[in-house]
């Protein structure tokens, strides 16, 4: 009779993983996933909040009337205003002393201040200005950390 024992190593011995994934991964392309992630993540909440029959029509300041916001326009917002953050983040890693607070501190407070444009927009209704809103919020909480984190990571 043969007893055939099958032999993994021990925590201690084994090889330690690469952390260097995302500290690797240069800070356009960690910025342009996150925005992917931010734009689908927003868009999913527009198709519930249609769903859900919020009416998705909205106007600028000025307008004379509300438009109607298209299938796609959330995710198309996300990715056209993430272009700018993006850029930031990039010259944030080439030359601030501390990118990740910077970054982190800017884009928060434009976050903030983009919600101005939900809370006055005219001809809208209460719950398209609160998807609107919480869309921004949504869009921000999903990019700017790990924008922040990989910044967190820049050598100097």
């Amino acid at each position: 009779m043969t007893v055939t024992t099958s032999r993994t190593p021990s925590v201690r011995n084994r090889p330690a993983r690469d952390s260097g994934g995302a500290a690797a991964r240069p800070v356009w392309l960690t910025g342009l996933l996150a925005t992917l992630a931010g734009a689908v993540v927003t868009e999913v909440l527009a198709l519930a909040a249609r769903a859900a029959g919020v009416p998705m029509e909205a106007a600028s300041p000025g307008a004379k009337e509300a438009a109607a916001i298209p299938v796609g326009g959330f995710f198309g917002g996300v990715v056209f205003w993430s272009v700018a953050g993006i850029v930031l983040a990039v010259a944030l890693a080439r030359w601030a002393r501390r990118p990740a607070r910077t970054f982190t501190v800017t884009t928060v407070a434009l976050t903030v201040l983009s919600l101005v444009g939900p809370a006055v927009a005219p001809h809208t209704a209460v719950s398209t200005q609160v998807v609107l809103a919480v869309s921004h919020l949504v869009a921000a909480a999903v990019i700017i950390p790990p924008l922040a984190r990989r910044l967190s990571r820049v050598r100097r």
